[in-house]
């Protein structure tokens, strides 16, 4: 694994150096800084400013729960409380990974896309697709995460983990979820997510067929979890969230 590692930034290095990407029109420069700050509103609007947010962070992701699982030197929290500030990069990953929601690598994506495409821009982000390897590389990663995402196994921890009146919530985070998925494959121009790439795509179609047990089967520890202490349980959530990572590779 090493000597392959060092072959791929060795091969990457000098490709850069021999062949460099062409440098960024001013016109994708202006874009891009656009999307990005339309995005950043979308994502504080919904993160930071939401009401119903934090409660169903917890509530709906085994965040609470990631606290006694050993994934680093350091704990979950910077400090004790309820505001996601106070929370680590990779537990915060890690739970929306679990539900295969994966909300942090495309909230704001699809707000950003829908903005400039009302705004008679839809050319130039396909122009910025297939002619800067930045804006494609961003792309790609975005259509990654939706070949790992799953928002029907998302919808079944809100229907056991849930209370009625949060699942509202849930439904639109799906809903901006779907539209988000449909405007990249229009900007990329492509089917289904990583159309381009068919050897990864079927390597996460395998560990898919795996995962999406161990989904279910957490849902139904989470529920037991939270209702009765029982090490046995404990322990056994903890080993399907170690399975789900290992399945997803995305964890944080």
């Amino acid at each position: 694994m090493a000597i392959e590692t060092l072959q791929v930034y060795i091969g990457a290095v000098l490709e850069a150096t021999l062949l460099p990407p062409p440098e960024p029109a001013p016109k994708w420069r202006g874009q891009i800084s656009r999307l990005a700050e339309r995005s950043l509103t979308e994502f504080h609007h919904i993160v930071r400013h939401h009401p119903e947010f934090i409660e169903y962070f917890q509530l709906a992701t085994p965040e609470q729960e990631l606290s006694n699982l050993k994934i680093g030197s350091r704990p979950a929290r910077r400090r004790q409380g309820g505001g996601i500030q106070y929370l680590r990069a990779i537990p915060w990953i890690f739970a929306w990974t679990q539900t295969r929601l994966m909300l942090p690598a495309w909230l704001g994506v699809g707000s950003a896309l829908q903005e400039a495409i009302d705004n008679g821009e839809k050319e130039l982000l396909i122009e910025m697709q297939k002619n800067w390897p930045f804006f494609t590389a961003t792309m790609s990663s975005v259509e990654m995460v939706f070949s790992k995402g799953n928002p029907r196994i998302s919808s079944i921890y809100d229907s056991r983990l849930v209370p009625a009146s949060l699942q509202n919530f849930g439904d639109t985070l799906r809903h901006r979820y779907k539209q988000t998925v449909d405007l990249v494959l229009g900007v990329t121009e492509h089917t289904i997510p990583l159309e381009n790439e068919p050897v990864v795509r079927q390597s996460v179609d395998v560990r898919n067929t795996y995962v999406m047990p161990l989904n279910i089967l957490q849902i139904e520890l989470l529920s037991r979890v939270r209702h009765q202490q029982d090490e046995v349980v404990q322990d056994a959530l903890l080993v399907a969230i170690n399975g789900i990572a290992a399945g997803m590779r995305n964890t944080g």
